[in-house]
């Protein structure tokens, strides 16, 4: 069994961290994992993408060839977007659904969710909104890393519960807590 997942947002939203806790979730579940990663020019703001690939068997490549991303995890609708090209035709998008306008030329808003709309396999959610109004508004990253949990197949909710315990776990009790129900506020969204 494979998952090939690209991951992508912007410096700053903390699509990196979500990489860290699904890469913790392969290693303790013993997949072979590859990744590649762009920082956007380690800049707030710039674009960071992600390629994670997860398989029982030896992997390769690192890069995710086009049309064969089985997920694309966006903090950023304009950024799941742009990487529908990687995407594999039962593929899945999940992404946030509110736009970060970081950009003078931003396209319109209303466009950019049709397009996320019609896609035949899309999961859309304003996380940050979610987070906010429940009491983790630094937890939007781990509401979508919920959302995703159950596309997964190759790990399960469980694992990367315990991934977001160990990952946490130096910041403190109250960090890890705020991040598991961030996680579980995703989780627990209609499919």
């Amino acid at each position: 069994m494979k998952k090939d997942i690209k991951l992508s947002g912007v410096g700053g939203q903390g699509i990196l961290t979500i990489a860290t806790v699904i890469g913790e979730a392969a290693t303790e579940a013993g997949l072979h994992l590859k990744q590649a990663e762009v920082h956007g020019m380690s800049q707030r703001g710039g674009d960071v993408q992600s390629d994670l690939r997860l398989s029982t068997e030896a992997i390769h490549s690192d890069q995710i060839p086009v049309g064969g991303a089985d997920l694309i995890i966006s903090m950023e609708p304009i950024e799941a977007l742009r990487y529908l090209p990687y995407l594999h035709e039962e593929g899945w998008v999940v992404t946030s659904s509110r736009p970060l306008v970081n950009i003078p030329n931003y396209p319109d808003a209303a466009a950019v969710a049709d397009e996320l709309a019609a896609l035949p396999h899309v999961a859309t959610l304003d996380i940050e909104t979610v987070a906010r109004d429940n009491g983790v508004p630094r937890g939007a990253n781990m509401v979508l890393l919920g959302m995703a949990a159950r596309y997964f197949e190759i790990l399960t909710a469980d694992q990367l519960r315990t991934a977001i315990r160990h990952i946490f776990a130096r910041k403190g009790e109250q960090v890890v807590a705020d991040n598991l129900k961030a996680f579980e506020l995703g989780y627990g969204q209609p499919a």
